[in-house]
């Protein structure tokens, strides 16, 4: 067992039985109080989330996972197959394992996927940005280019985010993958 001090983002911890990874962790020290830790985890299993304080001197169960490398190949009913290029081994992935990114993940994107100690993926992340084409978007008016005015669009993806009027149909951009927000145009 460890102290919650040993734990970090993104680490795994298992707490009541269940598995959970932690999303955000604060050390807080308010005015003349104790000193505590604000923990906020994502349960594994449901994708539920929770926060919770914990003392200094409070003990958790860290669980080691192996991260690999995976590139997803195809969408199988509400699991993605995803196969390690070495070899070539594929494996199912929840969608829930992904969260809210899961709407930027086409074929071929290299993604991190957390296993367990039985080889069972727990966990899934994109990289930070990917290139997506836009697919749809309404014309932008001419001369509307004083504020910084954006319109919906539609990715090759089905996502669907804001861009500047600027962008037109057919063209590649850079979206982040976290916020869901474009970044740039790539040519």
């Amino acid at each position: 067992m460890a102290t919650i001090s040993d734990i970090s983002r993104g680490s795994f911890v298992r707490i009541d039985g269940e598995l959970l990874q932690v999303i955000e962790f604060q050390h807080r020290t308010p005015g003349n109080l104790r000193a505590f830790y604000q923990v906020k985890m994502r349960n594994v299993k449901n994708g539920k989330l929770a926060e919770n304080r914990y003392r200094p001197s409070d003990s958790v169960e860290i669980v080691r996972v192996e991260v690999k490398e995976y590139v997803f190949s195809y969408k199988d009913g509400n699991s993605y197959v995803c196969m390690n290029n070495e070899t070539y081994e594929q494996i199912y992935v929840n969608a829930e394992s992904f969260g809210d990114a899961v709407r930027f993940l086409k074929e071929e994107t290299i993604v991190k996927i957390s296993l367990d100690e039985n080889e069972t993926p727990i966990s899934a992340e994109l990289p930070l940005s990917v290139v997506l084409e836009v697919t749809y978007a309404e014309p932008g008016i001419r001369g509307d280019t004083a504020n910084k005015t954006l319109k919906p669009a539609t990715l090759e993806t089905g996502a669907q985010i804001n861009i500047p009027l600027f962008v037109e149909i057919g063209e590649k951009i850079r979206v982040n993958t976290e916020t869901g927000d474009y970044m740039e145009r790539v040519k």
